[in-house]
């Protein structure tokens, strides 16, 4: 007698948790797939969204624009500006030791080389270019200062030239009240002393 309910009773229980774990890897497999999509969707919007922003390639090879070197572009430009503005002002130095020595003795120093002064410049921006490159605290100083830069909001042209505008006219304004104010305390002066 209870054999034959307990079977029934058995294969109900047994058939309603399979339906429960179906319906629960049916789930866990629908969410994957729903997750997945949601990736999908979104690489292909970023990759939509680079295609758009980047000109079309003019042959096989793509082009590189500035703006996909993010705040890189920037530390770039600051060791480059560095090294153009270390070579200038070693040339300045180097010919201005060089006029000084020759004055001090004529006979035995030449006169300047600008050839050689600007080799030795360039050489000496090149060296302490790289020597600061390779310095691992100064890059990364430069790269925060950099990634910073990147996070202001710059003004608008608009909003520029309405405050050059104030600028210019509270100025002009200051410079005729100062002029004024000069000639007055100049008649006062005048009338005061009777010059």
């Amino acid at each position: 007698m209870t054999t034959d309910k307990d079977k029934e009773k058995d294969d109900a229980e047994g058939e309603a948790e399979k339906a429960e774990s179906t319906e629960e890897s049916r789930s866990e497999s629908e969410a994957e797939a729903e997750s997945e999509a949601e990736e999908s969707e979104t690489e292909t919007e970023s990759e939509s969204e680079l295609e758009s922003a980047s000109p079309p390639a003019t042959s096989d090879e793509e082009l590189v624009m500035p703006t996909q070197m993010g705040h890189k572009r920037f530390v770039y430009a600051a060791y480059l500006s560095g090294a153009i503005a270390i070579a200038f002002i070693g040339h300045k130095l180097i010919d201005y030791a060089w006029y000084k020595l020759h004055d001090w003795k004529p006979n035995s120093i030449p006169e300047s080389s600008d050839e050689l002064s600007v080799v030795v410049a360039l050489a000496l921006a090149a060296g302490v270019t790289l020597y600061y490159w390779r310095q691992a605290k100064a890059r990364i100083l430069v790269e925060e200062v950099a990634e910073e830069l990147t996070k202001v909001t710059w003004p608008t042209r608009q909003e520029v030239t309405s405050s050059t505008t104030v600028v210019i006219i509270t100025t002009l304004l200051a410079t005729v009240f100062f002029a004024l104010m000069d000639q007055f305390w100049l008649w006062v002066t005048k009338h005061v002393y009777g010059s």
